[in-house]
């Protein structure tokens, strides 16, 4: 995947390098100590964002920086001294995006960058954005590049019988994803069957998925086909797969290794053809070296790994997500009217950093359908909630 470019501008040198190690993770990081310097960057390189400090000493300031940054249509994050706060807001009138005093909060820095860049997206993008991918009234992705880049790729997943590792946030669109999957491939007129591990006792768990013969436990008074067997000739979506107990891990591996199983209390060896999409917001590798998953398993599954990024790394997709589900709930409440969103509604949606993804920005904008006032046809800011403002 690559990375978004970004000019870093100090004149302390330790300073330079600290940044470039601290955001080079995340940004393709170039440096520079004067505005000449940036000057001579910025002809020979196209950076999506800029980060200066605002003294850069001599005659020269960040205010410079953002003079040609806005000429070439960059957005500009300026650093600043407590005590220098009033001197970035005038940088800020001057057309700097943000700014970020000393001493930095590294996490914060990095989420302002992202929203420069995605800004400056938004303000390049043609006036039609690219389609979004909808399935069922849920939108998983518009004009996150890498993500584009996966979905448009879901038929290659898909005509593979690979198994395939969904790993992603809660609230991400990770079941919406393994729909996709599924829809795309061969296996589509085949039932897709969903079991949510974390929702199911242990022993309840492996009933549900391998079923059981009557008589195989205290209650079981007929044979229960399980999951597996429902799932015959399509795929079984495993969410939460880190949540399983060792004992199903072993026959999990068992029928991934054989095609086969049992049912619980029974010898009759079943055979059946099914694809496996797994997914966990858990990190598997850990929990393999904690000794708490197989990690023969783990291998088994991760055939195809997946990542699904959290909504705070798609800050150009908030604009597209909110004006879905706000139009998707209208049309749910039978609202006859079209709802107004403001520039400065967007600014404030992107500048939250969606702790629960997708799914909390959805509830967010069924909430504000619902509480909005009849004779009101545009979202203001008493509309979002405290935790917006």
């Amino acid at each position: 995947m690559t990375m978004p470019t970004l000019l870093v501008v100090d004149d302390e040198k330790n300073t330079r390098e600290a940044l470039k190690k601290l955001l080079s993770s995340e940004f393709d990081v170039y440096i520079a100590s004067s505005v000449e310097e940036a000057r001579q960057c910025v002809q020979g390189q196209h950076f999506q964002a800029i980060l200066t400090d605002l003294r850069l000493g001599g005659n020269t300031s960040g205010l410079d920086i953002v003079s040609f940054a806005v000429q070439k249509n960059i957005n500009c994050v300026v650093m600043t001294a407590f005590g220098d706060v009033e001197t970035a807001v005038v940088a800020m009138k001057s057309g700097a995006f943000d700014f970020v005093t000393k001493p930095l909060n590294v996490q914060k820095l990095k989420i302002t960058l992202k929203q420069a860049i995605a800004h400056r997206i938004e303000k390049s993008a043609p006036p039609t954005n690219p389609p979004p991918f909808v399935l069922e009234n849920r939108v998983i992705c518009s004009a996150h590049s890498p993500l584009r880049h996966t979905l448009e790729n879901a038929a290659k997943i898909a005509d593979n019988n690979a198994n395939v590792f969904l790993f992603g946030e809660t609230g991400t669109g990770k079941e919406v994803l393994a729909q996709t999957i599924h829809n795309c491939s061969r296996r589509k007129d085949w039932p897709l069957i969903a079991v949510h591990c974390a929702a199911l006792s242990s022993t309840l768990l492996e009933s549900e998925l391998f079923g059981h013969e009557k008589g195989a436990f205290t209650g079981a008074t007929a044979r229960h086909v399980g999951r597996f067997e429902a799932a015959n000739g399509g795929t079984l979506f495993l969410d939460e797969i880190g949540e399983i107990d060792p004992s199903t891990q072993v026959k999990l591996l068992r029928f991934l290794e054989t095609k086969t199983f049992e049912r619980v209390g029974g010898s009759e060896s079943i055979r059946i053809d099914v694809r496996i999409i797994s997914a966990t917001n858990k990190n598997l590798l850990q929990m393999v070296q904690g000794g708490t998953f197989r990690e023969d398993l783990y291998y088994r599954l991760n055939v195809i790994e997946v990542k699904v990024p959290p909504l705070r790394d798609r800050l150009e997709d908030i604009p597209l997500l909110f004006r879905h589900y706000i139009d998707f709930f209208c049309r749910e409440n039978e609202i006859q009217k079209n709802i107004d969103i403001s520039p400065q509604i967007i600014e404030k949606l992107t500048r939250y950093p969606w702790p629960g993804n997708i799914r909390e920005l959805r509830n967010t904008c069924e909430s504000i359908v619902a509480l909005l006032p009849k004779d009101q046809s545009e979202i203001t800011a008493n509309d979002l909630g405290e935790k917006f403002l």
